[in-house]
């Protein structure tokens, strides 16, 4: 299993900071993330040879390694031009991918849940553009159902995962995501099982509670989706059960901390995440781990 850092709280120091810290702190791998200076959120990358060159020395410098690359596109998007950018920027981010040496990328499905099926239509245009080249370049694709996307539970979009039919896209289960996946994260990991193949870890408070005003959102009926990414504890995810769970269907995927709740206390929250991290692991895998 690869434990990984989302360095999103980290973003605007240099690569050779971030990846000394990771490597300071214990973490071997690191995910990439969007950041304004590389791949940024829903624009073209920014990455050049020379910023390329910069990261692969600080990874190598440090012997961190990248378990994956996250950019986030509208390649489901209704509008058709839109929806032709984030192909050529996903193009550009395959590129990038390949030359820093790394085989996972992995999204968001990014479309618009009042317009399901025709955000469902564009991202098969999207796929039929890109999966050849995701299988040319031999990278691996990693696929998360989102609150105010297209799909946003985890039946469904495992079962569209499974509908790509293709061995190198597989299903990431989002555990601050959890509450709005669905009610039993033990039965949507087992439902997940054979296609999953990455877990993004933060806690979340559980927004249907207390008959659904754990947040009041105004005006009355906005279609806001909200859910946070905090340290392990901080929310209601049950731990015991998302690590049984994960141990029980023999998960051996990546298992990326991703909060993004405290930057001004991001080394810390990334070192106590790591530690939570291992300690459920090891808990999960009963008295013969030691």
């Amino acid at each position: 299993m690869k434990i990984a850092l989302d360095p999103y709280m980290l973003r605007a120091l240099p690569f050779a900071e971030v990846c000394r810290i990771a490597a300071e702190i214990g973490y071997r791998y690191i995910e990439l993330s969007p950041r304004p200076d590389f791949i940024p959120f829903f624009t073209h990358p920014r990455a050049d040879r020379a910023r390329i060159a910069e990261f692969r020395q600080a990874l190598r410098e440090t012997g961190v390694e990248l378990s994956s690359v996250l950019p986030l596109y509208r390649w489901s998007g209704p509008d058709e031009d839109e929806r032709r950018a984030a192909v050529r920027y996903w193009k550009r981010a395959i590129e990038i991918t390949v030359e820093l040496g790394c085989t996972v990328m992995n999204s968001e499905f990014n479309g618009r849940p009042e317009r399901a099926a025709a955000s469902e239509a564009q991202f098969w245009r999207s796929m039929d553009e890109l999966l050849p080249i995701f299988e040319r370049e031999g990278i691996a694709l990693h696929l998360e159902a989102h609150p105010d996307d297209f799909i946003e539970t985890n039946d469904a979009a495992v079962d569209l995962v499974r509908g790509i039919n293709r061995s190198f896209v597989r299903y990431l289960y989002c555990a601050p995501h959890t509450f709005h996946l669905g009610d039993d994260a033990a039965a949507m990991i087992r439902y997940a099982a054979p296609v999953l193949a990455h877990v993004h870890v933060a806690d979340v408070f559980n927004h249907r509670a207390s008959s659904g005003l754990r947040y009041i959102v105004n005006p009355p009926g906005s279609t806001a989706r909200v859910h946070q990414h905090l340290d392990i504890g901080q929310g209601e995810v049950d731990w015991d059960v998302f690590f049984g769970s994960l141990r029980e269907v023999g998960f051996d995927g990546i298992l990326t901390g991703c909060v993004f709740a405290w930057e001004e206390r991001a080394v810390d929250s990334a070192r106590f995440m790591l530690e939570r991290m291992q300690y459920y692991l090891a808990a999960s895998a009963g008295p013969a781990s030691g």
